[in-house]
């Protein structure tokens, strides 16, 4: 049978309340320090670490993202992506890669400010990254030797093993919510906010016994409307006047105490963030560019909420390039995914915690080497970026993809690469830089212990 208790934590755990805001303890002694703390210079090992997230949906062409710009394999990849998707060589951004001795690789021409933190040592790139259950040769995926991911190719499914890990069947959790059911109690009595979307649902970040607040990139709240508990306003009075009603029903009680922790934390969270000074860092005026605010904004007031760990969650949509449209849309979402991943890097410059935060890319898939006659279809393994002032930059991770169709590297003869690095070995670099044991990373990545290596090295 269903008691207040657990009711109380299924409302909460559901995002009930504020878009999913929870219990923000202390927050009006916080919100006075806020503006003073955002401005303070970071602590001597400050002990905080932030993860960013930012899942392109639809599936990335990572094929012209990051290009190799030596001239047998340009010409391999100009011949394989055939004019209707080939980027012209000699737009292509040049990156200056410290480990890949006698091979150049090249950015696509909308990605400068990823170009200029990349070859400022603060950003790398993870080369062909995608779900697995062991490693995985041409051989193997042919004559089906390992275990292979489930429901390969599919949008919704390889969503969920992205943000999961889970390759083998239907997951339950995120690897990011594990990773703050395991982290939690660092952040004290504002465990609530260890996991913080500024892009709705997402299973990314459900745990099992934590679940992520929303917050709106806009600065909006889910009872903006409601004006306080003095206020004449019909709507407002009317509010007042129902959690006031003494409740005889045990669902109706739980019920209205959540509304009313939501309707408090919401005024001190809008009062902390109001607290905080402007950027000099300029933010894209986009919809990634608002959720990188977003982030900063809530980075800034790390101290004065005692947070010591955090997750967050941001997204942008429209990578579904199956269309004619290719060129033009990725161009214009790649500059987007740029421009955002550094206007962030540059505002934990400025507030003095570029070490401390991480932000990494994560997608459906890759997609078809060669053109379906208009865009390109559904793939596997993707190249992926890493950026922050922990991050050992400058360099390729992974192994970067023959492209060749039917090659060592190809399912078949369509250019649909075979993984070289699994996402758990992605996420568990993480995982380990953000501070979990290594007994512990197991635990959020269960299949973690099919491959080698457990750390593919870009963050010291």
């Amino acid at each position: 049978m269903t008691n207040r208790r657990t009711f109380l934590k299924q409302l909460t755990g559901a995002g009930i309340g504020v878009g999913g805001l929870g219990a923000w303890s202390d927050l009006q002694r916080i919100a006075a320090a806020a503006s003073v703390n955002s401005a303070l210079p970071k602590a001597a090992g400050e002990d905080y670490r932030a993860l960013v997230c930012i899942f392109m949906f639809g599936g990335n062409d990572s094929n012209n993202m990051v290009i190799p710009t030596s001239t047998t394999e340009y010409q391999q990849y100009a011949t394989g992506r055939t004019p209707t998707l080939a980027l012209a060589q000699g737009t292509l951004l040049p990156l200056t890669v410290s480990n890949t001795p006698g091979r150049t690789f090249g950015l696509h021409p909308a990605m400068t400010g990823f170009q200029t933190v990349f070859n400022a040592g603060k950003a790398a790139v993870v080369a062909n990254a995608g779900p697995l259950l062991a490693t995985t040769s041409r051989a193997d995926y042919q004559g089906r030797k390992v275990p292979i991911p489930v429901d390969l190719f599919s949008h919704s499914d390889q969503q969920a093993q992205w943000q999961s890990s889970i390759s083998d069947g239907a997951p339950r959790s995120g690897w990011g919510g594990r990773l703050g059911d395991l982290i939690k109690d660092a952040n004290g009595s504002n465990s609530s906010s260890t996991l913080i979307s500024v892009s709705g649902n997402n299973l990314f970040e459900v745990g099992t016994t934590i679940s992520s607040f929303k917050v709106s990139p806009g600065n909006h709240f889910g009872f903006d409307f409601y004006k306080g508990a003095t206020s004449t306003d019909p709507m407002s009075k009317s509010i007042t006047n129902m959690l006031a009603t003494p409740s005889v029903n045990l669902f109706e009680g739980a019920w209205k105490e959540v509304i009313q922790r939501a309707i408090h934390n919401q005024e001190i969270l809008a009062s902390a963030l109001a607290a905080v000074p402007p950027f000099t860092t300029v933010f894209p005026n986009t919809g990634l560019g608002s959720q990188m605010q977003m982030i900063a904004r809530l980075i800034s007031v790390r101290a004065a909420l005692g947070l010591k760990r955090q997750v967050y969650f941001a997204s942008i949509g429209g990578f579904d390039t199956h269309g004619e449209d290719q060129l033009n849309t990725q161009n214009r979402l790649l500059g987007e995914v740029s421009a955002a991943m550094t206007s962030l890097y540059n505002a934990t410059v400025e507030l003095n915690c570029s070490d401390l935060v991480t932000s990494f890319t994560s997608s459906d898939f890759n997609r078809t080497f060669p053109s379906n006659g208009k865009g390109s279809d559904h793939a596997w393994g993707s190249h992926h970026l890493v950026m922050g002032g922990g991050v050992q930059g400058g360099k390729i991770y992974g192994q970067f993809p023959t492209l060749v169709k039917g090659g060592p590297d190809d399912t078949g003869s369509s250019g649909l690469w075979i993984p070289t690095t699994s996402v758990d070995q992605y996420g568990a670099t993480l995982a380990s830089w953000f501070g979990v044991a290594a007994g512990d990373v197991n635990t959020i990545f269960p299949n973690l212990g099919r491959f080698q290596s457990a750390n593919v090295g870009f963050l010291g």
